[in-house]
C-alpha cells in the first residue's frame, strides 16, 4: 500500500501522517525530513541538497525525486509507505508514478486534508516552538502550562520568523498554484479523497483512516 497525504502548510499533515502510518503499518516518509537527512549524509547528493537549502533556494524537482524515490522503492516496512509532503508538483507526481510502475507498484490512494486559508493563517501565526526539544504549542488552542515556557524542558518558546501572516499567505498562494494541477491529476485517476481538516485531531484521523480502509484495505494495527 502506497499512500500520499496532501494538504496546505498548517493543515496538520505531519501529525496525521505519523498516526496513519502507524495505523496501517506503513513507513512514514516526510520530504522535509528526508532532505535534511540527506543534507547531513556527506554524500555528493547531500552536498547538492545543502547548496540549495543553505542559499534559501527551492530544491529542484530532480534532486527531490532522487532523494525520495530511493526510499519509496526500498521501504523498511513491507506494507508500503505513506508520503508526506511529496509529491508537491505535477512533475514530481509523474516521476513517482513512472518509478513505481517500473517496480510493479503504484500509488493506491491520495488523501487531501482540506482546510481554508483563514484558519491556517491563525493556526500558524499563533504557533510557538521550543528551540530545545522541538515541541509545538499554540497560544489559543494548545498553550503551555506557563505562558512562553516549554512544559517539557522549561526553555523559552519562540515565534519563528516565517510564522507571520504575510509569509504564511505567500506560502499558501504558492501551495495552491503548485498543487491544483496535482489534485486534478490524482482526481482524474480516481485516486483522491478529501477529508475535512478543520476538525480536532482525533476526528480528522478517524475520518482519514475510514477513507483509507474503505478504499484500500483495513489498518494493520
Amino acid at each position: 500500500m502506497n499512500l500520499v497525504l496532501l494538504g496546505p502548510p498548517g493543515a496538520g499533515k505531519g501529525t496525521q501522517a505519523v498516526r496513519l502510518a502507524e495505523a496501517f503499518g506503513l513507513q512514514h516518509l516526510s520530504s522535509g525530513d528526508l532532505l535534511r537527512a540527506e543534507r547531513k549524509s556527506g554524500t555528493e547528493l547531500g552536498r547538492r541538497v545543502a547548496s540549495y537549502m543553505d542559499s534559501g533556494a527551492l530544491v529542484p524537482d530532480d534532486i527531490i525525486v532522487e532523494v525520495i524515490l530511493a526510499r519509496v522503492l526500498n521501504p523498511t516496512k513491507p506494507a508500503g509507505v505513506l508520503l508526506d509532503g511529496f509529491p508537491r508538483t505535477l512533475a514530481q507526481a509523474e516521476a513517482l508514478d513512472k518509478a513505481l510502475a517500473n517496480a510493479s507498484k503504484k500509488v493506491d490512494l491520495v488523501v487531501s486534508l482540506v482546510v481554508p486559508d483563514e484558519p491556517i493563517v491563525e493556526r500558524i501565526t499563533g504557533r510557538r516552538v521550543c528551540p530545545t526539544c522541538g515541541a509545538v504549542y499554540h497560544v489559543k488552542t494548545l498553550p503551555p502550562a506557563k505562558e512562553g515556557v516549554c512544559d517539557k524542558d522549561s526553555s523559552a518558546l519562540v515565534h519563528r520568523t516565517d510564522d507571520t501572516a504575510e509569509v504564511v499567505k505567500e506560502r499558501l498562494s504558492a501551495y495552491h498554484a503548485q498543487t491544483r494541477p496535482l489534485e486534478d491529476y490524482y482526481r482524474g485517476k480516481g485516486l483522491m479523497v478529501e477529508v475535512d481538516g478543520t476538525a480536532d485531531v482525533e476526528t480528522v484521523f478517524q475520518a482519514a483512516r475510514r477513507e483509507i480502509s474503505n478504499r484500500v484495505g483495513e489498518a494493520r494495527a
